[in-house]
């Protein structure tokens, strides 16, 4: 099993095929077969006892066929409105796979299920609310509850038959994370090309700056060898070597010459990430363990994501300080002794305007980012008359990650807007065989020619639109 978070995407996004190997789906039938065994000599959480704070109640074997789904009905009290199509996708290739690892103690009927969904384009409706890090409790039983036939799905395609569940499958199908998972791998991503595209466009700023080549030389990060920052300075060599002319100045301001501390850690953190990701994407992680090796239940709480929660808010405070550094480029970028051309990169009649106002855009989407900052794990919650007395939030922390993400583009997009303008103004256009030249060969075609004060809009939505396209260009 060796699912990534770029195959979540592939699968949520693109709508890519999955398929249901033989071996997980004999891990699965195991793991099936103990737990039947298991429950019949002792006590299983959520099989024949209650959950949360009622954990320590037995339910009685006569009524133990109707437990998994009073389970189902009473835990899919999920609020808000619906989560969009991809979203719900990720988390159904992410509990595909987690259930294929075999520790739920499910038959792989289930994946089949789930699987065939993901294949036609069918999907539950999920809500965005009822999860706070230890487990996506509602999003798994609004989806377990169309598996059965209860609940409606959506989408054009065709959707599996409807499923039975037997008494202990209902918390075993829904004792995971695969919502927040799911939105994690779309957040990683989505980070993940920003940084990319962000080192192309902080490389053609530096070229309409003429900026410094000595803060990206291999003695200066040998000497302090962090590996993203060392990673970042060699990739800014390869860009800036085959096009940069004399230094202007003997030292650059700091969105130059710190750009490899700063935009290190972001990568390092995305990095990370991805390797966090990793572990979750095809872990058994649900509570209890089903291990048929040994024919036991294991209770335990590998379930909490304070890993993933935690990493997340990292990623987010790095994008941030590596946001700074963006407004503080664009801010080079509109003055005259940067660049010998007039304020704010104006033409035409005396005292226009020019980009002057993507400034101000810039750093209004940049405190969007700021805001998302803040660490969702600084949340704390008792609940369940006391019993889970610990959350990492997670679940919160991803859905930050995601409109951070996605306003950090926008600020991203404003640099691009002002980098080419101040080429083209400066004639200083890169070698179009160079990665840069590419990128502003690609970027001067998407931007309209028209120098003189207008609206920017369209400029910043068609950079947005040029994004993925440099991140395609730097990997």
């Amino acid at each position: 099993m060796s699912l990534g978070a770029e195959q979540v995407v592939m699968v949520a996004r693109d709508h890519g095929a999955v398929t249901v190997g033989a071996a997980g789906r004999k891990r699965m039938a195991d793991s099936a077969t103990a737990a039947t065994s298991i429950v019949r000599r002792q006590l299983v959480y959520g099989r024949n006892t209650g959950v949360g704070a009622n954990r320590s109640e037995d339910v009685a074997e006569d009524e133990r066929d109707g437990h998994g789904l009073r389970l189902l009905r009473s835990h899919a009290g999920g609020i808000g409105e619906l989560l969009p199509e991809e979203q719900v996708r990720a988390m159904l290739v992410v509990r595909t796979n987690q259930l294929l690892a075999g520790g739920a103690g499910v038959r792989p009927e289930i994946a089949d299920a789930l699987a065939t969904a993901l294949n036609v384009g069918a999907h539950p409706g999920v809500h965005e609310f009822g999860a706070i890090g230890t487990g996506d409790l509602t999003a798994l039983a609004e989806t377990g509850l169309v598996l059965i036939g209860e609940r409606p799905w959506l989408g054009s395609g065709r959707p599996p038959a409807p499923l039975g569940l037997d008494s202990g499958e209902a918390l075993a199908l829904i004792s995971s994370n695969a919502l927040t998972i799911g939105l994690s791998c779309l957040a990683w991503q989505a980070a993940r090309d920003l940084l990319r595209a962000g080192e192309i466009i902080a490389g053609l700023s530096f070229v309409a700056v003429d900026g410094s080549l000595e803060p990206y030389a291999q003695q200066v990060h040998a000497s302090r060898p962090h590996l993203g920052q060392m990673r970042v300075a060699e990739r800014m060599r390869g860009l800036l070597e085959p096009v940069a002319g004399p230094a202007a100045r003997i030292q650059d301001p700091f969105g130059y010459r710190c750009f490899p501390q700063v935009h290190g850690v972001a990568a390092d953190t995305a990095d990370t990430l991805e390797r966090v990701l990793s572990v979750e994407l095809n872990a058994a992680a649900e509570n209890p363990l089903i291990w048929a090796p040994d024919e036991a239940a294991y209770h335990h709480g590998g379930f909490h994501c304070a890993y993933l929660g935690m990493t997340l808010d990292s990623l987010r405070l790095a994008l941030l300080h590596t946001g700074h550094l963006i407004t503080a480029r664009l801010g080079t970028l509109l003055e005259p002794a940067f660049t010998n051309r007039r304020p704010f990169l104006a033409e035409g009649a005396s005292g226009s305007s020019g980009l002057m106002i993507l400034e101000y855009s810039a750093h209004s989407a940049l405190a969007e980012v700021r805001n998302m900052a803040h660490p969702a794990s600084l949340g704390h919650a008792v609940v369940s008359r006391g019993v889970e007395d610990h959350s990492s939030f997670a679940f919160q922390s991803a859905r930050q990650t995601l409109r951070a993400g996605s306003a950090f583009r926008l600020t991203l997009a404003c640099e691009l807007v002002a980098s080419v303008r101040a080429l083209r103004l400066r004639g200083l256009a890169p070698d179009p065989d160079t990665t840069l030249g590419a990128a502003y060969e690609m970027a001067l075609g998407a931007f309209d020619p028209d120098v003189f004060d207008r609206s920017l809009s369209p400029d910043v939505t068609a950079a947005v639109g040029l994004l993925d396209r440099l991140a395609a260009l730097a990997a």
